[in-house]
């Protein structure tokens, strides 16, 4: 019985490595170089934006990246014990493997080319590598294969037949950076689409719970942020993020650049469903909140953060909910606007700002908030 069980273990590891083998060669054969990458925050030539009506902030991704944090992550064997010779041996091999493997997926031919597209048949065997393999290296290029695919329409829905998005969804639990990302981009290239949609709502609590709590500005996070804006281009999945909308401000107010933008998209397609407004207004705001609002902070930054709080604005009726408003709690994104001499002060505070476009939009912006809310005052 032994004997038996060792052979089966070989022919297992013969398989998986023939077809990761396979899938990296098949992956490399393009020869044209790549002329176009797929827009980030953007719905691209192949966006079957028809899918998902109503669209406002898609955000699906191409896998150009060298900016991968922990690119060091290797998979070594059992046997490569630190500290002794063949050890040491072993793993310089799996190092020089995996960045053999790297660099394959690199130079892979562009996602015009028909090298790239995989058939069916193709892409269910990618699937199996997902589903089998534990190796990173190997799951991190058929990730990326199934991602590159991801971005045509017609394999969103192949794809999804042949049973892939609980496959793919089964890999966030994984504790690599490198394949979390890598996952989370293909779900997200997937979820242009409005079949995916409804099969993906389910896993949107875990990707925000992950998303919130990676660290801060990582790969992982803004993988995150894209997947959680594309579920949230249409209404019907919006009020699953309810709780945790004080938590994207959060991190709107910590993160760098690229999560700010990130998070306002996201914010921004909220913030146009009414049916969302009482939760915006209920969500915990940092008080370094206003402080952005100066001449440090980007011009789109301010401006998109100033459209949302429009948005919110105009979508609150002030008067027929004057009686609700004991509801909202100290600390709140109502009560930073309800609070007029206050936000007046921080954010007229910008009227020196350099850009025109800002301050015309803050006095607007500060006209329609006094307008709603001392209506009185102004007759």
């Amino acid at each position: 019985m032994g004997y038996a069980r060792k052979v089966g273990w070989v022919t297992a590891g013969l398989v998986i490595g023939a077809g990761a083998c396979y899938c990296i060669y098949r992956l490399t054969r393009g020869r044209k170089q790549n002329k176009e990458k797929m827009a980030e925050g953007g719905s691209g030539d192949v966006d079957d934006v028809g899918d998902c009506p109503g669209a406002r902030y898609n955000d699906w991704s191409d896998d150009d990246d060298d900016n991968s944090e922990n690119k060091g992550i290797v998979w070594y064997p059992p046997w490569a014990r630190i500290g002794t010779e063949a050890g040491t041996r072993a793993r310089a091999r799996a190092r020089a493997r995996a960045t053999r493997a790297r660099r394959a997926v690199q130079k892979r031919a562009s996602p015009n080319s028909d090298d790239t597209i995989l058939s069916p048949q193709e892409l269910q065997k990618v699937l199996c590598l997902v589903e089998m393999s534990e190796k990173p290296y190997i799951l991190e290029a058929a990730l990326i294969a199934l991602g590159n695919n991801a971005a045509y329409a017609f394999n969103r829905d192949i794809i999804r037949d042949l049973g892939g998005l609980p496959i793919v969804a089964k890999i966030l639990n994984t504790r690599d950076p490198i394949v979390k990302e890598k996952a989370l981009i293909v779900l997200n290239n997937l979820s242009v689409n409005a079949e995916n949609q409804r099969r993906l709502k389910i896993y949107m609590n875990q990707v925000c719970d992950d998303t919130i709590t990676s660290r801060l500005n990582s790969s992982v996070q803004l993988a995150g942020l894209r997947l959680l804006t594309n579920m949230t281009v249409t209404n019907e999945y919006q009020h699953m993020l309810a709780n945790s909308i004080s938590d994207f401000f959060r991190l709107f107010s910590a993160g760098n650049e690229e999560t700010k933008f990130q998070v306002l998209k996201l914010l921004l397609n909220l913030a146009e469903n009414p049916a969302m407004t009482r939760e915006l207004l209920r969500a915990q705001v940092p008080s370094s909140l206003g402080s952005l609002f100066n001449k440090k902070e980007n011009k789109e930054v301010i401006l998109k953060l100033l459209v949302i709080f429009e948005n919110i604005n105009d979508n609150f009726k002030w008067e027929e909910n004057e009686s609700a408003q004991n509801q909202f709690s100290e600390g709140s994104l109502f009560f930073f606007l309800k609070e007029f001499q206050v936000c007046a002060d921080t954010i007229l505070g910008i009227e020196s700002h350099h850009d025109f476009l800002v301050k015309v939009k803050v006095g607007k912006f500060m006209a329609k908030l006094a307008e709603h809310m001392f209506p009185k005052s102004q007759e």
